[in-house]
């Protein structure tokens, strides 16, 4: 799909492509060292998916400019891309001329819907996600999000640590907090809960950690 998104780019003379990212936490570091004028992220990423990717961009007040791309046409998700600081949001099986003219659109400082949407429903749909996230996911920080989405792919604590320069021991601080402003009991159920959000992309093979001697299931 990068491949294929990459010769699109490439071929037109307007644009320059100037770094690709295979995962949410390689993208925002590759954002922070490139400062590229725009940067497309699929909605589910491994690592660190795509709306959280936007919503750190915005936090941080960096001026990438962000269009989300996806399989989803439901309302919900083109609320949440934006509410998170999106400028764009298409369709993955939209036609290429679309695509491109989402890139120039926001490149320009202008926002981008795919059709049937509109510009003129972006603030209805900003004000109906905020008025439909109802659950605790908001009150969590920007490292416990990260950790619930390396944790519900399955990576141990000492790989979450690594990803994200931490210590195992802080990784485990942040699960625990996030286990209980989630009102989740076990990993199960932290799965669900990604799975749920669509935090996880659906075709990620899950990384399961041994049981054995000290190790909880």
């Amino acid at each position: 799909m990068r491949q294929g998104l990459r010769a699109l780019l490439q071929a037109e003379p307007d644009f320059s492509v100037v770094g690709e990212a295979s995962n949410g936490l390689e993208a925002l570091r590759l954002v922070e060292k490139l400062n590229p004028n725009v940067l497309v992220v699929d909605l589910s990423m491994p690592d660190l998916n795509g709306l959280e990717v936007t919503r750190q961009i915005s936090h941080r007040r960096l001026k990438t400019r962000v269009i989300v791309l996806s399989m989803h046409s439901n309302e919900h998700y083109i609320a949440d891309a934006l509410k998170n600081g999106a400028f764009g949001y298409a369709f993955k099986n939209s036609p290429a001329e679309q695509f491109l003219r989402a890139i120039r659109d926001v490149a320009a400082g202008l926002h981008y819907l795919p059709p049937p949407f509109s510009e003129t429903a972006i603030d209805a749909f900003i004000e109906n996600a905020t008025r439909a996230l109802g659950d605790s996911y908001e009150s969590l920080t920007t490292r416990e999000r990260e950790v619930l989405q390396l944790a519900a792919e399955g990576h141990t604590a000492a790989q979450i640590g690594t990803r994200l320069f931490i210590s195992p021991r802080t990784v485990e601080i942040h699960r625990a907090n996030l286990m209980r402003k989630l009102s989740l009991r076990n990993q199960a159920d932290l799965i669900r809960y990604a799975f749920k959000k669509g935090l996880v992309p659906l075709d990620e093979p899950l990384k399961h950690e041994k049981t054995g001697p000290g190790k909880k299931p």
